[in-house]
């Protein structure tokens, strides 16, 4: 895959729920905030028990997550996590596990509350997701 420029990622937050609504200026604004990770297919993104820094949007490949009492749940393309524990100040409550070659798009927690900030949208987004949200294990 091509390297992602800020157009892509603008375009991959664009088709995910929690940016759909917004406009696209917004969303260059945000993208430029977003790093990019690759993982290989079995390669830990974070372990359980790991203070939390980042969120994490599948602009490819499939992700794992597993808990505690093993349950697991896999995530697709366009799907993001790791976002809850940013909001609570607590330790990840699960392990985060690539299951193919997988490209993220990274985003700070200092970046992701500028971005709330700057578009209190994003925030009504977030709390949409959750309301009607089964992305996190139990």
């Amino acid at each position: 895959m091509k390297k992602l420029g800020l157009i892509d990622k603008a375009f991959i937050l664009k088709r995910t729920p929690l940016f759909a609504s917004l406009d696209l200026d917004l969303i260059l604004t945000c993208a430029d905030k977003l790093g990019i990770s690759t993982f290989d297919p079995d390669e830990i993104i974070f372990e359980l028990g790991e203070e939390a820094h980042r969120m994490f949007f599948i602009a490819k490949g499939m992700v794992e997550l597993e808990n505690d009492k093993e349950q697991r749940k896999t995530l697709y393309q366009l799907e993001f996590f790791g976002d809850e524990s940013l909001f609570n100040d607590r330790p990840r409550t699960y392990r985060a596990t690539a299951k193919e070659q997988t490209i993220l798009l990274t985003l700070s927690k200092t970046n992701l509350l500028t971005m709330i900030s700057e578009c209190p949208s994003i925030a009504i987004g977030l709390l949409q997701v959750y309301a009607q949200d089964e992305r996190v294990l139990p």
